[in-house]
């Protein structure tokens, strides 16, 4: 394997293109008895000076990729939460931020555009990965922790403030999809009009 690869490589192909020209030379006369020493001089100086190996990109997954397997976290996610009591009024906090997410990565418009921006599909995938679980999970053990020391601020609070924070980051992405489309559709719009006076 490693011979294969010294075989396709720039330094033996650049030592070789070389050990050709010291070959010329000796055929044209010019290297004369010490030829085996101009030939293997002249691949070892190309094999030296030609540039190294480029090593191979590594291969990471492309955003449509990314957005199935945070499909797949969030359908975790939303099972964790269906187990989980929450207030009144931070469950529906939380119910309108999962109605959010699930537009978002459902297939369709919205996933096409988050496919071109890897800043949104960061943004979802923080909100499903940490965020949404994280404010969850320390609103249940800080509540069983108030519950032994009552009397200070209730972490309900902390929680429903938590996921309007969550919404309302979410919201602006949805905002930031609507917006590149629009312009993608009036850019397209100016583009028929000019092409229509071009005629």
């Amino acid at each position: 394997m490693a011979i294969s690869r010294y075989l396709e490589s720039r330094k033996n192909i650049a030592g070789s293109v070389c050990g050709l020209v010291g070959v010329g030379l000796t055929l044209a006369g010019v290297a004369g008895a010490y030829w085996p020493v101009v030939v293997a001089g002249l691949y070892g100086a190309g094999a030296l000076v030609a540039p190294p190996e480029r090593p191979a990109l590594p291969a990471f997954p492309d955003p449509s990729a990314q957005l199935d397997a945070l499909r797949d976290d969030f359908g975790k996610l939303c099972a964790y939460l269906a187990e989980v009591e929450l207030p009144p009024a931070a469950a529906g906090r939380l119910t309108e931020l999962t109605d959010l997410l699930t537009a978002l990565l459902d297939p369709g418009w919205a996933t096409e555009l988050l496919s071109q921006d890897p800043e949104g599909v960061h943004t979802l995938a923080r909100a499903v990965r940490q965020d949404v679980p994280e404010a969850v999970d320390t609103f249940v053990r800080t509540r069983w922790w108030t519950r032994l020391a009552p009397g200070q601020e209730a972490p309900e609070r902390h929680l429903e403030r938590q996921l309007t924070l969550l919404q309302e980051e979410a919201e602006r992405l949805a905002a930031a999809l609507r917006e590149t489309e629009a312009r993608r559709q009036e850019s397209h719009t100016r583009y028929l009009e000019d092409r229509g006076r071009a005629n």
